[in-house]
Formats: structure tokens, C-alpha cells, sequence
């Protein structure tokens, strides 16, 4: 496995955002993690709200948010899986 992998969502054709295949995977588990809390506090926070009076270029922001960090999430969930099998 390289020492890098480009990320799902690189806006060019030149990866910038990369996760590092050979960390610790209590660090590639709490990347993840602190990526899907975010998600999950941001979409509770959402769900609160009065629907209605919400514009929708601000839930178009706010989803297209959510789905970057739920891509980066289960990127660097898919490192750990892939060190876990190499373990086994």
C-alpha cells in the first residue's frame, strides 16, 4: 500500500487532500470519527430548525458540507479497513 492515499474529493486533478496509510489506526479512527460527529451534529442542528424559512442555497451549502465530510470519513475509513485486512 502507498504511504498516501488521494482522497475521494480532490477538486483538481492534482491531489491535495491525502490520508496517510500508514497511521496508527486509533488516529485513522478518530479522523472519521470527529468528521461523521460533525456531520451528525450539523444535520441535528438542521433537523431543529423551521424547514420552511430556510433558504435553500443555505441547505444546499449545509448538505453539500455534510457530504464532504462524510466522503473524507469513510476515505479514511477505508484505510483502516484496508490495515485491519492486512492484520487478519
Amino acid at each position: 500500500m502507498n504511504a498516501h492515499l488521494s482522497m475521494t474529493h480532490n477538486e483538481h486533478s492534482i491531489p491535495v487532500l491525502l490520508v496517510a496509510t500508514e497511521a496508527p489506526l486509533d488516529v485513522l479512527h478518530s479522523s472519521a470519527a470527529s468528521r461523521f460527529l460533525a456531520v451528525t451534529q450539523m444535520m441535528e442542528s438542521l433537523a431543529s430548525l423551521a424547514i420552511a424559512s430556510a433558504k435553500g442555497a443555505d441547505v444546499q451549502q449545509l448538505a453539500h458540507a455534510a457530504a464532504m465530510l462524510l466522503r473524507d470519513g469513510c476515505d479514511v475509513m477505508d484505510v483502516l479497513g484496508r490495515q485491519i485486512r492486512l492484520r487478519v
